[in-house]
């Protein structure tokens, strides 16, 4: 059957159709512990991996720098075409206290209509979602490619998954965009604030405190840094296709030890989010202005270190997203409103615009308590979110 044969009614009869299948699915990987940094990734590689294989599809594992599985990836389609990808990630946040859990956070237990569990809305039921559209999407006719990843580095802020995928070796020539399955059904995410983040390493000299000598004090001078960064004026939107401002945040202040020394090194973490109005340039020029002159009214001192350790730019879809519009179509096709918005964290979207790929995220199941206790996701809204992807998949992949 071609990609256009297939109904709006036929793809919400099939969702339904697989829903106990991907509820199913859902709640075995929420059953299996995996979250970033802390527990193994395979059996729930492994478990993904079996499902793929026993719907007759081929998927294969990315191995980070180290030979770590960090992806684990499936491709459906025609060979040739546009390449599209369904993204969702398989680790999980933290448990946090379990004790304070209506349900354990493995019990992948159903109560009222909502399955509990940690990475139930972030963003195994995603994955599950995906996975079965997948399966569809093999028996039709397409145009073009669609890849299944499964990012394993996704809760650690590396996206070693998609960084294996996308830059990798084997790495596809072109992508045409990206569809991440974070949840919430209310808005498509089609943009977010970059970000910039620096470790500040502010000088002093070093004393004892209670010495006739007065010597130059790293934490004060840092202080001086501290203040001036929350005292400076940024700029507030840049405009409608972009309302949100950008943002400086001093997230961490480390310096000095006991009470009789005066303290030489004093280190900041600075979290700057920028936008189209403030770039990383922009960013960058405050960091050193800002240094510049605490280094300058304390003479006698090393000048201040900033070591940029990460940098996304903003980014954000255009009305005319090919992407954008037809996810959204797709949803209020099935019955679905979202509206299109620009989130304040930044996301893997980020990462992916600095690659020249679009991308959305944040259209998906209805959720809540994520990263937090008791999450959960509301199973009646899965059958709605399956479809509209499927059709905008259709609608991206269908034979001229």
């Amino acid at each position: 059957m071609t990609a256009t044969a297939i109904s709006m009614s036929s793809l919400l009869r099939d969702a339904h159709r697989d829903h106990r299948a991907v509820v199913g699915l859902a709640r075995e990987l929420i059953r299996i512990p995996s979250r970033a940094g802390a527990d193994p990734c395979g059996p729930v590689l492994d478990a993904m991996s079996a499902w793929l294989v026993g719907q007759g599809l081929m998927p294969r594992l990315l191995t980070g720098p180290g030979g770590e599985a960090v992806a684990l990836v499936c491709e459906v389609g025609s060979g040739r075409g546009p390449r599209y990808v369904l993204d969702a990630c398989l680790d999980t946040a933290p448990f946090g206290d379990e004790a304070a859990w209506t349900h354990p956070p493995l019990s992948g237990q159903i109560d009222q209509g909502w399955l509990h569990g940690r990475g139930s809305s972030d963003s195994k039921t995603g994955a599950s979602i995906f996975a079965h559209i997948a399966a569809r999407l093999a028996k039709a006719e397409l145009a073009g490619n669609l890849t299944l990843l499964f990012d394993l580095d996704e809760h650690t802020g590396g996206f070693g998954g998609a960084r294996a995928y996308f830059e990798g070796p084997g790495a596809p020539d072109q992508v045409a965009g990206v569809m991440i399955g974070y949840p919430g059904p209310d808005y498509l995410v089609t943009g977010g604030r970059g970000v910039l983040r620096a470790d500040v390493s502010v000088h002093g000299v070093a004393g004892h405190s209670g010495g006739r000598a007065v010597t130059p004090n790293a934490i004060a001078k840092a202080t001086q840094v501290v203040s001036a960064l929350n005292e400076a004026v940024l700029p507030a939107t840049a405009g409608p296709d972009f309302p949100l401002p950008a943002r400086v945040t001093v997230t961490e202040i480390a310096g000095g030890m006991g009470y009789t020394a005066v303290p030489d090194l004093c280190t900041l973490k600075v979290d700057v989010r920028l936008t189209p109005a403030f770039d990383e340039q922009a960013a960058r020029a405050l960091l050193g202005v800002v240094t510049a002159k605490a280094d300058a009214d304390w003479p006698g001192t090393r000048p201040t270190g900033v070591e940029v350790t990460t940098c996304w730019p903003a980014y954000w879809l255009p009305d005319s997203s090919a992407l954008k519009n037809t996810l959204l179509t797709a949803a209020r096709q099935v019955g679905l409103s979202p509206s299109a918005k620009i989130a304040g964290p930044s996301n893997i979207g980020n990462y992916l615009a600095g690659l020249g790929i679009a991308a959305t995220a944040g259209f998906g199941v209805d959720y809540e308590g994520l990263h937090g206790t008791d999450e959960k996701v509301r199973i009646d809204s899965i059958p709605m979110i399956q479809a509209a992807y499927h059709r905008a998949c259709l609608m991206m992949l269908a034979p001229a």
